[in-house]
């Protein structure tokens, strides 16, 4: 009977989302665009014209630093719920996303832990996001420009 229920299955208009596998992909996200959030960080990558994936890609992380297998598994798995349940997500056919769990993705409500992931793909590719090297390397805040 769960096996019916096809992802993002509600006429969702954001193209289907394909999973980032290799690490070199989710290190060259982590050199992108960012939004943050309580919850987690979005990192945003242009991808590599050789590449012959069709679609925007999107990957998940939760480091050893967020918890132990189980809640970094459970977080996982909420993120991804609320990334399949979003109605509408702001993405680009030529980017690669990943989502970095934090530990409060664990205990955010999920209508909240929705509205983030709904907010951050938006701000990721909006004029006023962060790029990674947009930050200076003495105190990590911002340059003035």
């Amino acid at each position: 009977m769960a096996d019916e229920i096809v992802a993002g299955d509600l006429a969702r208009a954001t193209p289907a989302l394909t999973r980032l596998r290799k690490r070199a992909d989710f290190q060259r996200a982590s050199r992108g665009r960012r939004a943050h959030s309580e919850a987690f960080v979005l990192q945003a990558s242009p991808r590599v014209a050789a590449d012959d994936t069709k679609g925007p890609r999107l990957g998940f992380t939760a480091s050893k630093k967020v918890g132990g297998s189980v809640a970094r598994n459970r977080i996982r798995r909420r993120l991804k719920e609320a990334v399949r349940v979003a109605p509408r997500l702001e993405t680009l056919p030529d980017h690669d996303y990943v989502i970095v769990a934090r530990r409060e993705a664990l205990s955010r409500p999920f209508d909240r832990l929705m509205a983030d992931v709904q907010r951050a793909f938006g701000a990721v590719h909006s004029r006023g996001g962060a790029k990674t090297g947009d930050r200076d390397k003495s105190g990590g805040r911002e340059r003035q420009r």
